[in-house]
């Protein structure tokens, strides 16, 4: 499978784990996910060979006897299986350099509450790493370069470079929040489970002289 169809699967899975949704939906959804909509829009002749093979796969099932609001003619709803939760599952799971990539890692910072925080972590880390080489490849050909960029050139140079700069303080500030929270987590459930140490209680003392009535006994 190449990469763009492994990343639409892994978005496929992510939204029908929320809920079943029609052929239409989905694409909405992952246009939006993935800002194909600036250009890079998602065609149906994508999407539904992409459907039609995770339905044979037994990662999704087609129920085609919802009627539309509109005509009343059926339209076939997708619904994730057991299989394809399991397949979602394993691909979050995933932390390796291709997790790191623009689009596969859009994909996985919006179903981030699916992964554990070791996995969060490492693809965020992976992610600021590889945005860094990026960096210094653009500046060392920069430096390179045989002629002086034009005015408008060095302005797109700049743009490029200040935005992945953000991008990199962006994913820093996530990582001392994820690793903040973990560490948090860890010495609560700590503190949890200490043993609460009560004083002890001592009985209170009875006045001298008195017996078990409380009366003072004869001759104080």
């Amino acid at each position: 499978m190449s990469r763009r169809g492994e990343t639409i699967e892994l978005a496929v899975l992510g939204l029908l784990h929320e809920g079943p949704l029609h052929g239409y939906e989905i694409r909405r959804r992952l246009n939006l996910m993935l800002g194909w909509g600036l250009g890079r829009v998602l065609s149906y002749g994508s999407l539904y060979p992409a459907l039609k093979k995770m339905s044979r796969g037994g990662l999704i099932s087609e129920d085609d006897s919802v009627p539309t609001l509109v005509t009343g003619r059926p339209r076939i709803v997708y619904r994730v299986t057991d299989d394809g939760r399991a397949a979602f599952a394993r691909l979050m799971s995933e932390a390796g350099p291709s997790a790191w990539e623009d689009d596969d890692f859009g994909i996985r910072f919006t179903f981030f509450a699916s992964a554990p925080t070791e996995i969060r972590l490492r693809v965020l880390e992976g992610r600021r790493t590889r945005l860094e080489e990026r960096l210094a490849r653009v500046r060392a050909d920069l430096e390179r370069s045989p002629r002086k960029a034009d005015r408008y050139a060095s302005e797109f140079h700049r743009h490029r470079i200040e935005s992945v700069e953000r991008e990199v303080r962006w994913l820093s500030d996530l990582i001392t929040a994820e690793r903040e929270r973990h560490m948090g987590r860890e010495g609560g459930g700590r503190a949890a489970g200490r043993p609460v140490h009560h004083p002890e209680q001592t009985p209170e003392r009875q006045p001298e002289h008195q017996g078990h009535t409380g009366h003072a006994l004869p001759g104080a």
